[in-house]
């Protein structure tokens, strides 16, 4: 499993790997429990964890880069207990983990949400710096028009057919037009 096969689900606590999709919804299984299930489109959105950013002051930051610095910063952190906190222990503890977040636009469930999934992809040992690159810049091909195929279908409706032995050459029906005409 790898970091960019796991997403949130609106409505549902926890992170879950995104097994297939369908038409209709997904299937995931909840790595917490090892669930297996499937997730109708219309009472659920399901967010890749690669498509997450974080405001910040400046530029937002992706939600990986994130959990990157909660790993340096997690020893001057401290331990600390999420389900014990209060909201004010949470936006100090957060504020430690990462100094560079908007006070302003990030909200307390969200900081509770990203500590929580933090401490499970530590745990399921999924925040490896090599699992997850920045993405590659794919060269599309340019492909030259393909003009040949309709300046041939243009040459053969301009150019008389040959005549076989006994026929005659019929003139295009365009140049017998043109010629009534003038």
């Amino acid at each position: 499993m790898k970091y960019n096969e796991l997403v949130a689900i609106s409505g549902l606590s926890g992170l879950f790997q995104l097994l297939s999709t369908k038409s209709d919804g997904a299937i995931v299984r909840n790595l917490e429990d090892q669930a297996t299930k499937f997730v109708p489109a219309r009472l659920h959105n399901v967010t890749p964890l690669d498509s997450i950013e974080v405001f910040t002051e400046t530029d937002n930051i992706r939600l990986y880069e994130v959990f990157m610095e909660f790993l340096k910063n997690e020893a001057s952190a401290g331990s600390f207990d999420i389900s014990k906190a209060d909201n004010k222990a949470i936006k100090n503890q957060f504020g430690k983990l990462f100094p560079a977040y908007d006070k302003d636009r990030v909200y307390v469930s969200d900081m509770k949400k990203m500590i929580k999934w933090f401490a499970l992809l530590k745990k399921l040992d999924l925040l490896k710096a090599e699992e997850v690159t920045p993405e590659e810049v794919i060269e599309e091909k340019v492909e030259e028009p393909v003009a040949a195929k309709p300046a041939k279908k243009a040459a053969k409706k301009a150019a008389p057919k040959e005549a076989k032995e006994g026929e005659a050459v019929k003139a295009p029906k365009k140049a017998a037009k043109e010629k009534k005409s003038a």
